[in-house]
């Protein structure tokens, strides 16, 4: 599609932890000039009055599942991008847990091909770890890729890599991000059967903190970060889900750092009752005391991304109990109004959502030209509004067709999202010819 110089006045414009009303104006995918105290001139520009509404850098999801390949009955690229977009997210980067696995080289190609036909957000996709891939690790291109995903725990087929000398085989010579699930399977499947031995061979969905519980999170967390230390690579911890996993991070490592998932962050052991097999994640949605520490840790540097772990699944394959029902929920198009409305709510400032969801994303990735309002780089852009309103299946873009906010309230709305200079959403719409561009990646 062809760009469109925009200028958008009147805003308050969230960036690098200052607010300030000012205008930003867009020209051939790009952001041309930010002003502050006073208006740019209008010129050639299709102007958009912003007054009210809050302008942020398009949101940067790093861990998502869009099931293209071989899942495309519950999600596609183009089904999840389009929900990303209408949440603000601009830019996802996708887990390679599909089928085939993104283990190999040729596999992460089809998919980079596959997102260039159909993703209507910017697009990365992650190198999966086995045992027996190395070799393909080392001839990966990563300026193109935003690193291997390891599964430590709580995965099938060859995937699960879990016995310390391949890990440690790995750690040494992996030369990018290694982004880690941490699970002690051992500890997951001991306790499985100690809770179907009380309850049954599918216990309910209450005990799902039992079972993958904080003991079997907290084990394979510290083998990660122990072998990231030995070895001096350069390690993300997914999904950090207990108050325990928290201390092994600190806010002025920057090679060891950790993710918050919004499950995580919204959601505790009190909403089983509620929300039943819905909100059942892996690693568990845990405690009250877990869920408070994990948003303590937003703030004081602990927790150095949010995510969303967006895992769609048809409402079919959540039935079931802590063995039976599928693990995982869409949450990609709600994330960033979630997030938002947390700092209705005190929990985080809009400045610090915008550090965890869009500049540190950036920053620990090494994402190119994307992350910030910056003159300069891409206009990647989430224009959002406080407005309560109320979650209805209607709204839901994701193939799946549910989410377990439906029926919530929300206290912001994104008004309308910029792709790379293109509007994306207008806030009712998606522009169906709109696709996004690869991300690059700076080692």
């Amino acid at each position: 599609m062809p760009h469109v110089k925009i200028l958008i006045q009147h805003a308050t414009i969230v960036n690098e932890g200052s607010r300030r009303v000012g205008s930003l104006l867009v020209s051939d995918g790009r952001i041309e000039q930010i002003s502050y105290g006073h208006d740019l001139p209008a010129t050639d520009a299709h102007v958009l009055d912003a007054a009210g509404a809050y302008v942020l850098p398009g949101a940067i999801d790093s861990h998502v599942h869009m099931r293209e390949p071989g899942l495309t009955h519950k999600a596609t690229m183009q089904s999840e991008s389009r929900a990303a977009v209408a949440g603000g997210v601009t830019s996802v980067m996708d887990m390679p847990n599909t089928m085939p696995q993104t283990t190999s080289v040729s596999a992460w190609e089809d998919k980079m091909q596959q997102a260039a036909r159909t993703c209507h957000a910017n697009y990365a996709f992650y190198l999966g770890a086995t045992d027996s891939n190395l070799p393909e690790i080392l001839r990966m291109d990563w300026t193109r890729s935003p690193g291997v995903k390891v599964f430590m725990g709580a995965s099938t087929g060859n995937m699960l890599l879990d016995d310390e000398p391949h890990l440690r085989q790995l750690f040494a010579q992996c030369p990018t991000l290694l982004m880690t699930h941490c699970e002690d399977s051992a500890r997951i499947n001991a306790r499985m059967a100690e809770v179907c031995s009380q309850y049954g061979e599918d216990p309910d969905v209450i005990h799902h903190p039992d079972i993958r519980d904080e003991e079997a999170c907290t084990r394979s967390s510290e083998l990660a970060v122990r072998l990231a230390r030995e070895s001096g690579s350069r390690l993300h911890v997914a999904h950090i889900s207990t108050a325990r996993e928290l201390q092994l991070f600190s806010p002025t490592d920057t090679r060891i750092t950790a993710e918050a998932c919004v499950p995580h962050l919204l959601f505790d052991s009190h909403d089983y009752a509620r929300l039943g097999t819905r909100i059942k994640c892996n690693p568990a949605i845990k405690q009250t005391a877990d869920r408070d520490a994990l948003r303590a840790a937003l703030s004081d540097g602990r927790i150095s991304t949010v995510s969303t772990d967006h895992a769609p699944h048809l409402l079919t394959e959540k039935a079931g109990g802590c063995r039976r029902a599928a693990s995982g929920m869409p949450m990609v198009q709600f994330s960033l109004p979630a997030m938002l409305t947390l700092d209705s709510q005190g929990v985080l400032s809009i400045e610090r959502v915008v550090e965890l969801m869009c500049h540190n994303q950036a920053r620990i990735f090494g994402i190119a030209e994307r992350g910030f309002l910056r003159e300069g780089f891409r206009a990647d852009i989430a224009l959002v509004r406080p407005v309560e309103w109320r979650v209805e299946r209607s709204d839901i873009l994701s193939l799946c067709g549910w989410s377990p906010l439906e029926g919530a309230t929300l206290k912001w709305r994104v008004e309308h999202t910029w792709v790379n200079g293109i509007e994306v959403w207008d806030g009712h719409c998606i522009s169906e010819a709109t696709r996004g561009q690869a991300l690059h990646f700076e080692r």
